[in-house]
């Protein structure tokens, strides 16, 4: 009797570990689906790019830089061009602006249809005011103007120890000895870029210089015998900017030193985890008065100062085992020249960039990059950019400024979309300079998707 009880006391433990088996079975197999249910959502919501061959789209004009642009009322309007003094390339009065009823107008502007503004005029070495040339790189329009005349234009910004020699009172400036060597080869210089903001209250007729956003001064600069990429002695340039929130951020290129450059101390890989694409920020409030107001972001937070050492975006370095590198380094490969925009179909950030692979920026290819966190404001969300992926590349051709522009239809036009406000689909705009010839140009649109 003992032994039957046993016998079915046996049975009901083996019972039971079955159906704990089972169960466990199917809580596993749940899991799995689970997960690579949510898998498949990650991916399909992975925003997404892919081009679409257009018809060839010729920009008529001189375009040096990003497309700055804004509706003014019921007219598009471009500011390409360059303006200023340059001692290496000589002064230039190419920065200018056309008006269209649509995007495709204002594109399709001959160069003789476009009108100069009234700048302010470049002022003598050593004293205050605008020293060398500009480049309109974005408008900032300000909403609270219904009329949408208010303007303020982030400026790309270049100088010379010729154009801005060292003032030691300042720290402004920059000394005239062991300088690197320019574009034009062994008896050029290479200058030094800065971003400054310039605003105006008629439409972009006329300007104001409101004065430096951000830059490095010499101390930062790198000098002979280690730069010889024939670019930049050091600075921040090509920038794009964008709203969000209280502040203007502004996405440029990184080209300083990360501290005091002392040849006898150069740290070459020091100086490549410091450069690529940054970012610094500025209250919408300060752009009256920006001086001085700017921070740039340190790896934590925008605690650095305009003209202090920041950090870049990390995802955006390219690293060493991949051939990243210093920009002052002939053969150091890094991504430049940023272009932002705020996407309404992915409901996320798109950034578009060059690539650059060799001296003077040789490269020709063009890399997107996302961010999802439409509040840039909070935590590390400026910062989450995914890794770059190969949008174009065009070997043998040397491609700068990449942008998106939006198409010519009635959506567009009835949302006033912009560069810096794209929907599902967009032109893709580059300069591509092949053998002897240099156009900016688009050949392709852009579809995005994953949402």
């Amino acid at each position: 009797m003992h032994a039957r009880k046993h016998h079915r006391k046996n049975k009901k433990i083996a019972f039971f570990i079955s159906i704990v088996a089972i169960i466990s079975v199917i809580i596993f197999n749940l899991a799995f689906i689970l997960h690579t249910a949510v898998e498949k959502s990650d991916e399909v919501k992975k925003p997404k790019a892919r081009l679409v061959p257009a018809k060839k789209f010729l920009f008529n004009s001189f375009v040096d830089c990003n497309m700055a642009e804004a509706w003014v009322g019921d007219t598009f309007r471009i500011f390409p061009g360059k303006y200023g003094e340059d001692p290496l390339w000589g002064y230039s009065n190419e920065l200018k602006y056309a008006d269209g009823k649509d995007v495709d107008e204002a594109f399709s502007r001959r160069s003789n249809e476009f009108t100069e503004p009234k700048m302010p005029p470049n002022v003598a070495p050593g004293t205050k005011g605008l020293h060398g040339a500009v480049w309109f790189e974005t408008v900032y329009q300000d909403p609270k103007d219904i009329s949408g005349k208010t303007l303020f234009a982030v400026y790309h910004n270049e100088n010379y120890p010729s154009t801005l020699p060292y003032d030691a009172a300042t720290g402004e400036g920059y000394i005239d000895a062991d300088w690197p060597v320019g574009i034009r080869g062994p008896a050029s210089p290479t200058a030094v870029c800065r971003i400054g903001i310039m605003k105006s209250l008629d439409g972009g007729r006329s300007w104001e210089n409101k004065g430096i956003f951000i830059e490095d001064l010499q101390p930062r600069l790198i000098l002979k015998p280690h730069n010889t990429a024939n670019n930049f002695a050091g600075g921040v340039g090509d920038p794009s900017a964008v709203a969000s929130g209280n502040y203007l951020y502004l996405f440029f290129g990184e080209y300083g030193y990360p501290g005091k450059y002392d040849k006898g101390n150069y740290n070459a890989e020091l100086e490549h985890q410091h450069q690529c694409i940054s970012i610094a920020r500025i209250a919408l409030s300060d752009l009256e008065n920006p001086v001085g107001k700017a921070k740039r972001w340190d790896g934590n937070g925008f605690n650095a100062p305009s003209d202090g050492i920041g950090s870049p975006i990390s995802s955006l370095v390219i690293p060493t085992s991949l051939g990243g590198g210093a920009s002052s380094s002939p053969t150091g490969k890094y991504y430049w020249g940023p272009s932002v925009s705020w996407n309404t179909f992915l409901n996320a950030w798109v950034m578009l960039m060059a690539k650059a692979e060799g001296p003077s920026w040789n490269g020709g290819s063009i890399y997107i990059s996302f961010n999802k966190n439409q509040d840039l404001s909070l935590g590390k969300n400026s910062q989450e950019w995914s890794a770059p992926e190969l949008l174009l590349d065009k070997p043998g051709h040397i491609i700068w400024y990449p942008s998106l522009q939006p198409l010519n239809d009635a959506k567009n036009k009835s949302n006033k979309n912009t560069c810096l406000k794209l929907g599902e689909k967009a032109r893709l705009f580059f300069k591509d300079n092949f053998k002897d010839s240099s156009w900016y140009l688009s050949e392709y649109i852009v579809e995005f998707g994953g949402r």
